[in-house]
């Protein structure tokens, strides 16, 4: 999949649109104080087995976690939509 390195689109710390950076960065892991993580570990704990059935495998592809860097004022943000692809280009 081909993204453009620059983007011009929306900065919440300007508030208003300018140029920004885009890049890719590894996602982190999931928070452990998360609502449905704590329920997990409350499901699991003890005696009691697995509370779903167990995932067949790996996803072919991860999930992209695209980065907006303002070229303004040099904060990055994130867009809400996460998206999978195999193979990532950024071109001018």
């Amino acid at each position: 999949m081909k993204i453009p390195k620059e983007r011009r689109t929306y900065c919440p710390s300007c508030r208003k649109h300018t140029i920004h950076e885009v890049f890719e960065s590894k996602r982190r892991r999931a928070s452990e104080l998360k609502w449905g993580q704590r329920q997990f570990r409350r499901v699991t704990s003890g005696y009691r087995g697995y509370p779903r059935p167990l995932p067949a495998g790996n996803k072919p592809v991860k999930k992209l976690d695209l980065r907006y860097k303002c070229k303004k004022c040099g904060k990055s943000h994130i867009k809400r939509t996460s998206f999978r692809a195999g193979k990532v280009e950024f071109t001018m």
